[in-house]
């Protein structure tokens, strides 16, 4: 009696036969497998697994349903491991128009960031649980359809049976061109600034970027003096590059118009994205400071200003 037929296109035979071992390793099939048959059956380009209950001593009861059961988590973690990226690739190239790999690479990056929840949560297993939604919702349409069909051709069921599935898949490759897309740009303009800064001659030869922690920063020239990051001019260089204005613009635009010949950054926190993005543009002129006798001034300053308040 014919339980079911799982027939693979296109995929390796390594992958197929790992298919094979998981169905054979199964709780139903190692306490049930006196009374099934496991065959395979190769042919041009396909590989099917075939897998027929032995009577009399099979009996389609209640506990049968445990072997879909068991069957879908299988390939539901089948798709999951080997067929997602697949089905990422196909989307970025026949609905987004993208046929250079570099730039598939780069998108399929941002589609993992987010599959594996790194987008929605900061949350250590926030990865698992994205996938375990995944998986959850590909086993309820297996389980469905073993317990009502007999042959199952995944790709067609991943076509055609498992539209939500796909379309989750198709939105976040269209958040992943979406922040390709931006970052792209970004490296442009970042480039177009550091042409921008190479070409210019340093105007004073250094400054001090002090960060107070957080958006607040101050910017003092080599005379100790303060800067103003408001200044029409630095505000008109940002406009001849056609870049929106905000707070981190403003004081890149400031650096770029006094065009320093050494910036001096005072921060604890060399990571926050305005100073990342300072280093990418003036690249070898940046020098990050930890912890100076002008940081143990500005401390003072700053514990003295709290006492008062």
């Amino acid at each position: 009696m014919k339980l079911f037929t799982v027939t693979l296109m296109k995929s390796p035979e390594e992958l197929a036969e790992k298919l094979v071992m998981a169905i054979q390793r199964s709780d139903y099939y190692v306490h049930n497998k006196a009374k099934l048959d496991l065959s395979v059956r190769r042919g041009d380009g396909f590989f099917s697994i075939d897998l027929y209950g032995l009577l009399p001593h099979f009996t389609l009861n209640a506990e049968v349903h445990s072997l879909y059961h068991d069957t879908a988590e299988l390939l539901a973690d089948y798709i999951l491991d080997e067929a997602e990226a697949d089905l990422l690739h196909m989307l970025i190239r026949r609905e987004f128009d993208y046929d250079q790999e570099e730039d598939i690479r780069s998108i399929m990056d941002y589609c993992l960031q987010m599959l594996d929840g790194s987008e929605e949560t900061d949350e250590p297993m926030s990865g698992q649980k994205a996938r375990q939604r995944r998986r959850h919702k590909i086993v309820l349409e297996l389980e469905d359809y073993l317990q009502q069909n007999t042959e199952l051709h995944l790709e067609g069921f991943l076509r055609f049976r498992l539209g939500s599935y796909l379309d989750e898949l198709r939105d976040v490759v269209e958040y992943a061109v979406d922040e390709y897309v931006m970052d792209r740009q970004y490296q442009e303009f970042i480039s177009l600034l550091k042409y921008f800064v190479y070409i210019q001659e340093a105007k004073i030869p250094f400054v001090h970027l002090i960060h107070k922690g957080g958006n607040e920063f101050m910017l003092l020239n080599d005379r100790m003096e303060q800067i103003d990051t408001d200044d029409a001019e630095a505000t008109v260089t940002m406009e001849m590059l056609e870049k929106d204005m905000n707070f981190e613009d403003m004081i890149v635009s400031t650096l770029i118009t006094v065009s320093p010949g050494q910036v001096y950054i005072h921060t604890r926190e060399p990571d926050v994205q305005v100073i990342k993005t300072i280093k990418q543009i003036f690249e070898n002129r940046v020098e990050i400071c930890s912890y100076c006798r002008l940081c143990h001034q500005l401390d003072r300053t700053t514990a003295a200003e709290y006492n008062k308040g």
